[in-house]
């Protein structure tokens, strides 16, 4: 790359990237685990199943906020020569990375459904819910901020990796108007020119 520019995601999109397919797997999951009676009842396993889904949405939720905060103050300004990833390439380089994970979380959720039905379902689209959560919070701050937070994608695992894993040393930022996702990680919506 031309005069050590680096390669930067968006931290709030790499969050986000597992989202929605953790919640798409997670209620299909629940829905097929509905079926079978399991060893305990659908009764129990949904009432099971809701506080899973609660654990999981907060404890993926609160997770590590204290090193994201860390990261974030001490961001330094991104570099003119740094190329900034889009969204959809970062997500579809977490989705690639991780999609034995999600095939294996699904059959295990499945699986599941035989002892205590929905329960495993639930917990997955919890956890899908909870990197939402996150993903808001890390927006938050970056309007407070008012700047949007990146990490060099080198930092990143083969997988698509945390962005505040122990190979990631710093974040850098930029102002609000970069890139193709707004605050938070959603995609940025084309504004219509008067």
């Amino acid at each position: 790359m031309a005069r050590g520019g680096q390669v930067l995601a968006r931290v709030a999109v790499v969050v986000r990237a597992g989202a929605a397919p953790l919640g798409r797997l997670g209620v299909f999951a629940a829905g097929l685990g509905a079926v079978p009676e399991g060893l305990t009842g659908r009764t129990a396993g949904i009432a099971a199943g809701a506080a899973l889904f609660v654990a999981a949405a907060a404890v993926t939720a609160l997770t590590r906020r204290s090193r994201y905060a860390d990261l974030a103050a001490g961001a330094s300004r991104a570099g003119r020569h740094d190329l900034l990833q889009d969204r959809a390439v970062t997500q579809r380089n977490w989705r690639r990375g991780h999609r034995w994970w999600l095939l294996l979380a699904f059959a295990a959720a499945l699986g599941s459904a035989f002892a205590l039905p929905v329960a495993g379902g639930l917990l997955l689209a919890g956890a899908g819910a909870g990197l939402r959560l996150k993903a808001g919070w890390i927006g938050r701050r970056e309007r407070a901020l008012d700047a949007l937070l990146w990490v060099r994608v080198d930092r990143l695992d083969r997988r698509g990796g945390a962005p505040v894993g122990a190979a990631v040393r710093g974040l850098r930022s930029t102002g609000v108007a970069a890139g193709d996702a707004t605050p938070g990680g959603a995609r940025r919506r084309a504004t219509a020119s008067v």
